[in-house]
């Protein structure tokens, strides 16, 4: 991966009593690329998201973020110097309009009202929901309501932005209608890390991957790579499933 290291995990734990949620992860995410954080469910993920982005304090170790030691830091400093993240569970706020939601995230930054909503029409047509800007927010689809998350993200004026499963609910045709609008803000700029499920969108859009289970990092690399990795498979799909699998694929011996 090319360009300077924009976030930086030195050894992050975390436990929550006896369990061991994130233990001694360290990554380092480059700007301009698309990246993925993969791995089954209960594996860590969104806990790692939440030490990123200081909605939680690691026990142990450190996140940089720009250069600078950001361990533990409230999350509303942390998005005000460009690191922006979204949440697997979409709350907006139901009786305001698509509009109004968007400029929440635009007033982080921009304290005239008409000037955040002017920037809230903007990040509406580039996520798709131009259309929907005066409707109230809780009258949106689960489709809908993803598009509205990711684009209040993208109203904070993001460096990186993190992506917590933001494909998770939505069906094959719906899948296929976000994974340009993903890419686009990769390509606008944006730093994007992504935590996803949905494999085919990991493929199409993540250069690298880290593979996360049961708290650790087991794997790391290209979606071809990890996907082929037998502790991978082991982990999404339990002990000695990598051994069958190659089973299942070799070659019939020739009878004699």
């Amino acid at each position: 991966m090319s360009g300077t290291v924009l976030l930086k995990l030195d050894g992050l734990s975390r436990a929550f009593g006896g369990l061991r949620a994130v233990q001694d992860v360290s990554l380092s995410v480059r700007e301009g690329t698309l990246t993925a954080l993969i791995g089954p469910n209960g594996a860590g993920k969104t806990t790692l998201f939440a030490l990123m982005s200081g909605f939680l304090a690691p026990d142990s170790g450190r996140v940089h973020f720009a250069g600078r030691d950001v361990t533990g830091r409230a999350p509303h400093l942390n998005a005000r110097d460009g690191m922006a993240r979204t949440f697997q569970i979409v709350q907006p706020f139901a009786v305001q309009t698509v509009r109004e939601n968007i400029a929440v995230g635009a007033h982080l930054h921009e304290p005239r009202r008409a000037a955040a909503l002017a920037l809230a029409e903007a990040v509406a047509e580039r996520v798709g929901l131009a259309a929907l800007l005066d409707q109230p927010a809780g009258e949106l689809t689960v489709a809908g309501r993803k598009r509205l998350e990711l684009a209040r993200a993208l109203a904070t004026r993001p460096r990186l932005l993190l992506l917590d499963e933001v494909l998770a609910g939505l069906n094959p045709q719906e899948i296929a209608e976000m994974i340009p609008v993903v890419r686009s803000i990769a390509d606008g700029g944006i730093t994007v890390l992504m935590i996803e499920h949905v494999m085919q969108a990991v493929m199409n859009l993540a250069e690298h991957v880290w593979v996360l289970a049961q708290g650790r990092l087991i794997a790391e690399g290209t979606p071809a790579q990890v996907t082929a990795d037998e502790a991978v498979i082991e982990a999404y799909l339990g002990p000695g499933a990598a051994a069958r699998l190659k089973a299942q694929h070799a070659p019939a011996e020739r009878a004699p």
